[in-house]
Parts: C-alpha cells; sequence; structure tokens
C-alpha cells in the first residue's frame, strides 16, 4: 500500500512514468480522501460518518475490511496534506470514465447523508468536485435525489412493515 501512495504522489507531481498501468489503489485513495474531506467539512467527524466511509469503500472497491482501514488511513493523511480539490480529481478524471465518476459522485453523496443532514458545505463540496469531474448539474442532483430516496425507502419500508403488522 506504500507504493500506491507513492504512486499517488508521483502522479500528482508529474513524476509518473508516461508508460504507467492502471493502479486501482490511485483512484481508490484520492475517491476516499474525497470522502474523508466532505465527513469532516462540517466540524464534526461522528462514528456513523466513519462507519459509513468504511462501508462505502468496502463495497465500492471490494476491499478487506482491513485493506479499506488501510486506504482510508492513507486518505486522511493525503487530505490533511492537500490546498484544494484538484489533487484528488485530477486522478479521478484521468482514471475513471463517466460512469466512474458519476459514482464517486453518488459516494459523495452518500457520505453527505450519513449523518443524517446536508450541510451547505458538504453541498458546495459535492458541486465543486462534481465540476471538476465533468459531471453535469443534472447529473449531480439526480444522483443527490437518488442517495436520498434510497436512504429514505428502507426507512419507510420498516415503518410501513410495522403498520401493517399493528394493524
Amino acid at each position: 500500500m506504500l507504493d500506491a501512495l507513492k504512486n499517488f504522489i508521483n502522479e500528482l507531481t508529474g513524476d509518473a512514468p508516461a508508460a504507467k498501468g492502471f493502479d486501482a489503489a490511485d483512484y481508490q485513495l484520492a475517491a476516499a480522501a474525497l470522502l474523508v474531506h466532505i465527513a469532516s467539512i462540517d466540524g464534526e467527524f461522528d462514528n456513523n460518518e466513519h462507519a459509513r466511509i468504511q462501508q462505502l469503500v468496502e463495497a465500492r472497491f471490494g476491499l478487506s475490511a482491513g485493506a479499506a482501514r488501510q486506504v482510508i488511513e492513507e486518505a486522511r493523511e493525503s487530505e490533511s496534506e492537500a490546498v484544494d480539490l484538484y489533487r484528488f480529481t485530477s486522478v479521478l478524471k484521468r482514471r475513471l470514465d463517466a460512469e466512474g465518476r458519476l459514482a464517486v459522485v453518488g459516494m459523495l453523496w452518500d457520505m453527505a447523508h450519513a449523518d443524517g443532514a446536508v450541510h451547505e458545505f458538504e453541498e458546495n463540496v459535492v458541486w465543486r468536485v462534481a465540476e471538476l469531474l465533468g459531471v453535469s448539474t443534472r447529473d449531480r442532483v439526480l444522483l443527490r435525489r437518488e442517495v436520498r430516496e434510497s436512504l429514505e425507502t428502507p426507512s419507510e419500508a420498516q415503518s410501513s412493515q410495522t403498520g401493517e403488522t399493528e394493524a
């Protein structure tokens, strides 16, 4: 994993070899750093947000719990040293196709909802990342709605089930 961080830094500084093959850890680290950024932008980084980052990184990248924790820890370090979002979005834009970039914006919306409310700073970060990734305003808004509806659906289903059994 240390090599992945080294490759990521080389990619950012332009020191990466021209004929470099795809290394999944580069974009995983960049995406995780954006998740960490959005989780902490409102001044609180609670257990729900930490657990949600863990779930998102494991599910999206197919990593074990231990590997996901390592990526998240490296992402926290990288995010704390970053001066702007371009550091991460430039890697994602180069490494991911349009569908992958949409998935990253969807993950960010999911993370923004992790504490139960989307803070205006979180909304602004998702907007800026989407712009840097070339995701349209329409797609960004649709993704937000999809994430919000997917998060509301389980509780509504549970409420209706409870209501049906009580009736």
